[in-house]
């Protein structure tokens, strides 16, 4: 054994001190508490999302004539396909439910300020990557709602000005849905998209690490205990009971609400009520209520105005000499989401 440790420690020349100092990171106290430390909840989401996504890739065929079936034989005949199925279903729906509570925390905050205006742009990136993504998982399945809802996405990047088409060909794989769609929105969803988050959440990671966990005081907090605990094993350990839970969570919606098989796509019939994922129902009502190029336009000021909301923020405080006025701003755009939100879940068309 001493000439195994040997020959270890040779080749990885880490000693015990070493790692208790990379990972012993003490981190504010305000960590202890589940909302302020909705970044790792996304995270374990998306490791459930590649496992279970590998494994349903085994099966999947991404062309119109085999992507149904495909579907179909996952969810009915493979062993425990059903479960892997759901479990990707639920595990995405909470993953984009994270990601926007998290960038929520962020905004209401003030964690975007100076100097983290930059990582601020890189989770706003990080937010539409996943809802891309959620986008691109939807439409895989080839039924009347994911089809149909495909040609909508269509619509809407070609409506985008100067990059419409160009646009509309990359997400399709032509001008109109074709036999090269499938495909297309397969590589998109299953390579493409994932590795650009990674990417991303390294890039989000390291400025965390160089700036550091935004620090908070609370006029409620006791005077007398510790501002930081290490975060290993003290914020691992949390860490790790909120996944648990999440698995159990997730293992309960799969088993009680199954991911089911809606109707074969037709191309030559229209379906009635035509309803997107509850993250793009604010999108599906805005375009209800105006034309599709303001809808498209609007949509993408008030997106380019998030990613430089932090100057803005910087600007509005210096003109109202109040710091909490973007906070009045969130609340209202907040109210407006929701109620855009419920607005389209209850309607009918």
């Amino acid at each position: 054994m001493a000439s195994l440790r040997q020959w270890f420690a040779e080749r990885v020349p880490l000693t015990g001190d070493q790692l208790r100092e990379l990972t012993n990171e003490p981190v504010p106290s305000h960590l202890k508490h589940w909302w302020f430390c909705l970044g790792g909840t996304p995270a374990y989401l998306f490791v459930i999302q590649i496992v279970t996504g590998i494994m349903l890739a085994f099966y999947y065929q991404p062309s119109p004539s085999t992507a149904y079936e495909s579907v179909r034989y996952i969810t009915e005949d493979v062993n425990l396909g059903w479960y892997f199925r759901s479990l990707h279903k639920w595990a995405a729906t909470f993953m984009i439910a994270a990601v926007i509570m998290h960038q929520m925390r962020v905004f209401f905050t003030g964690a975007y300020r100076r100097p983290r205006e930059l990582n601020w742009i890189i989770g706003m990136a990080l937010l539409l990557c996943t809802l891309v993504i959620g986008f691109t998982g939807y439409s895989l399945v080839f039924e009347q709602l994911s089809y149909w809802g495909a040609k909508v996405g269509g619509n809407i990047a070609a409506a985008t000005p100067v990059v419409g088409d160009t646009a509309r060909r990359l997400l399709l794989g032509g001008d109109a849905y074709n036999q090269h769609t499938l495909s297309r929105l397969f590589i998109l969803h299953a390579a493409v998209l994932p590795v650009t988050l990674i990417l991303l959440l390294i890039i989000h990671i390291s400025f965390i690490r160089m700036h550091g966990v935004t620090e908070f005081e609370f006029d409620n907090e006791p005077k007398d205990e510790p501002k930081h605990f290490n975060f290993f094993p003290d914020h691992l350990l949390t860490e790790i009971g909120i996944g648990l839970a999440l698995m159990l969570i997730l293992t309960a919606l799969a088993t009680v609400l199954p991911a089911s098989m809606g109707p074969k796509a037709d191309p030559m019939t229209t379906p009635e009520v035509i309803k997107p994922e509850w993250w793009f129902y604010v999108s599906f009502r805005w375009l209800k209520l105006f034309s599709l190029s303001f809808a498209v336009l609007s949509s993408g000021l008030i997106v380019a105005v998030m990613f430089v909301w932090p100057w803005i923020d910087a600007v509005l405080r210096k003109l109202t000499r109040r710091d909490d006025i973007s906070v009045y701003i969130g609340i209202l755009a907040a109210l407006a989401l929701i109620g855009m939100t419920v607005w389209e879940a209850v309607v009918a068309h």
